[in-house]
């Protein structure tokens, strides 16, 4: 996220899968705060919150338009945690997405007991009766052995639990969370491409916890709909496929200096990724990785060019509009080249140096 060009992209593949939250790690910004892109999306980010910190680790939720419209409050909690509260349809009841990224499975001990005692204090702060979601990258493999864990996972995991494992899985009993991904059974396809069973990397994927308690709602819902709720239904779809067959789905425009080249470029980039997934020989993936570096390291270097060259020009014309006394366009061309983008929204601190986080 804190290369050229990298934010935008990721906003495009957000608005690519339909998606309302993106959880993000390794976005290397420092401090905290929100944006708002010119597309809609805001990101909300938390950094190192010491000053001059290194440009490391970092988290961060994007919302979409809708996402962002249901947000109630979002809290920062330094480079690995990242908290947001959202309305729900049902009154009274939050859902709170806590984002983390822990420390490896190798790293300090001191380091992880802080990481986990922080999630903890975090955890324990949200409502029972709140929808709370667990998410990203624990750096943690449970395994398939459920004993002492039974009501919190199934047996559908892979290999042995490691010591990440174990902190994770004794967080998610205490606090009654339910690993979403391993109570249901999976095909060995689905849960893991055969070709990686001995790459580590494959075996550390990100985890979604997920409150039990709301398991035993579900059917219930689905009872509880009533006629008023499939008027609605009926109306919105009406809505909806009138709205995608008149007017059309709303275009997003690329940045301009970033010129259809470079996005052929980033489409190829994207396909090498593909062929690192798929490799099924160790030579194979080797290759393939051989190839997205150097695909990743032209992209990267023609985005910079292409972004320099673009204000390059547009700085040439401020000066000729300067020049000729066309203050109209001038105005116009010095606001494109000073950006839409404001300055990132910091969080308010009370007089105590608390940041209030609640939205009014």
């Amino acid at each position: 996220m804190w290369e050229t060009g990298k934010t935008s992209q990721t906003a495009t593949e957000m608005r690519r899968y339909n998606l309302a939250v993106l959880e993000i790690n390794e976005t290397r910004w420092t401090q905290d705060g929100q944006q708002r892109l010119n597309t809609g999306e805001m990101p909300l980010y938390s950094g190192h919150e010491e000053d001059n910190a290194p440009h490391t680790q970092g988290v961060a939720l994007m919302l979409s338009k809708v996402a962002r419209s249901a947000l109630v409050r979002w809290e920062s909690h330094g480079s690995r945690i990242i908290k947001a509260s959202f309305k729900t349809k049902k009154e009274g009841i939050l859902m709170n997405i806590i984002q983390c990224y822990a420390p490896t499975n190798d790293g300090n001990d001191d380091i992880k007991d802080q990481f986990y005692e922080r999630l903890q204090s975090i955890i324990e702060k949200c409502p029972k009766n709140d929808l709370t979601i667990l998410m990203r990258d624990l750096n943690a493999k449970v395994g398939i052995d459920n004993t002492r864990y039974e009501d919190i996972m199934g047996r559908h995991g892979l290999g042995k639990r490691n010591e990440n494992g174990e902190r994770f899985a004794n967080l998610c009993a205490f606090n009654k969370l339910l690993k979403k991904n391993w109570t249901t059974e999976q095909t060995a396809i689905q849960r893991f491409n055969t070709a990686f069973l001995r790459d580590t990397d494959k075996h550390n994927e990100f985890k979604i916890a997920l409150n039990n308690r709301f398991q035993a709602l579900q059917d219930l819902l689905k009872e509880e709909e009533t006629t008023m709720e499939d008027n609605w239904k009926g109306t919105k779809e009406a809505l909806t496929l009138t709205c995608q067959w008149v007017p059309g789905p709303k275009t997003h425009h690329h940045k301009e200096w970033i010129s259809i080249e470079k996005l052929d470029k980033i489409k190829e980039r994207k396909n090498k990724k593909a062929v690192i997934n798929n490799s099924r020989t160790r030579a194979e993936k080797v290759q393939a990785q051989a190839e997205y570096i150097e695909a990743n390291k032209q992209v990267k270097m023609s985005i910079r060019v292409d972004k320099k060259k673009y204000v390059e020009e547009l700085a040439t014309t401020v000066e000729q509009d300067a020049r000729e006394g066309n203050m109209k366009h001038l105005y116009d061309t010095t606001k494109k080249l000073a950006g839409k983008y404001s300055k990132p929204e910091r969080t308010v601190k009370d007089k105590e140096g608390k940041p209030i986080t609640e939205i009014q």
